[in-house]
């Protein structure tokens, strides 16, 4: 199974503000930027506790009908009606194998707490940031502390007229399991 990271930052690396709130990130994810393809490539998403409440809130339920595997301990809030939800819990390689086991082929990881686990774990495959023109000086940061260094080998940048740049990177420095996920662009 594949695993890849498809997020947005302040240009100083956070993903929301202290409170949870991305109202820095451009409504509606801005112009074009690769999100409907990326989406359009992965089977099902792998979120946190803390995002599920968030996108709850959300006017529209924004994964269609793709399945959704919260990481909780604790009993979720109800799913909206026609969102395809389920709670899990374990370590990183557990989901994994869990969702591998399922016939998940690509998932999207999302959260600030589950992208680190599964990092630290080794369990990415490939990470494509997005950096919006703003410094917000404090919130919640993509990346946490590590105990050892994650080479990336850059695949592409780009930038698009709102200001906003994308990077997207295979974790490894070396041609690894990831390899075979296309470029999200040519």
């Amino acid at each position: 199974m594949k695993t890849s990271v498809f997020v947005g930052t302040s240009l100083d690396g956070f993903i929301a503000r202290k409170d949870g709130a991305f109202d820095f990130l451009p409504t509606g994810g801005g112009e074009p930027h690769g999100y409907e393809e990326f989406m359009a490539s992965v089977d099902a998403l792998v979120i946190g506790r803390m995002t599920y409440e968030t996108v709850l809130a959300f006017d529209e339920w924004p994964y269609g009908g793709k399945p959704v595997f919260v990481l909780s301990t604790r009993t979720l809030a109800p799913a909206p009606s026609g969102a395809l939800v389920e709670r899990l819990s374990g370590e990183p390689a557990e989901i994994v194998s869990t969702l591998s086991a399922r016939g998940v082929g690509h998932a999207y990881v999302d959260g600030g707490v589950t992208i680190q686990r599964f990092l630290r774990a080794g369990l990415i495959d490939r990470l494509v940031v997005t950096r919006v023109p703003v410094l917000i000086g404090e919130g919640i940061p993509l990346f946490g502390s590590l105990s050892k260094d994650i080479p990336l080998r850059h695949v592409a940048t780009r930038q698009f007229s709102s200001g906003l740049v994308q990077s997207e990177y295979r974790i490894g420095d070396e041609r690894g399991p990831g390899e075979e996920l296309p470029p999200l662009w040519r």
